[in-house]
């Protein structure tokens, strides 16, 4: 498992590792079942704090995405994630207006937004980095 994070990014680290794991899942880079390293271990692999990573996977846990035993350690969920329903497509939705307004503002058409999502769509269905 190969993690970026920007240590120079306004994004916080647990919220870099926290999409970076979902990338890594979303290309198949991370399967379904996999174990992941313990807090400890990639907190050292990356040089952050374990508080950062717990943070992280506490997260992923409760969006479902990880699940984490006390005797297998943190495991990639094997059913997978649950489906997208009528609460996802609306935290997506005020997710997304934040970014479209601001695209708006800058001149960007929708034509030209939607070709980038379509591009970002495509890049994790043929398992790409950004």
């Amino acid at each position: 498992m190969f993690i970026e994070l920007d240590f120079e990014s306004k994004t916080p680290i647990y919220t870099q590792l926290k999409h970076e794991i979902i990338a890594g899942i979303a290309r198949n880079e991370i399967a379904l079942g996999e174990g992941l390293p313990s807090v400890r271990s990639l907190a050292a692999d990356l040089g952050i704090n374990l508080h950062t990573v717990n943070k992280a996977y506490q997260q992923l846990k409760q969006e479902g995405f990880i699940l984490i035993h006390r005797q297998k350690g943190v495991v990639v969920n094997p059913d997978g994630v649950t489906p997208a329903d009528e609460t996802y497509y609306a935290d997506l939705k005020e997710t997304l207006r934040p970014s479209i307004a601001e695209a708006v503002c800058r001149g960007m058409s929708e034509e030209d937004y939607v070709s980038l999502i379509q591009d970002i769509f495509k890049e994790f269905k043929k398992g790409e980095k950004k």
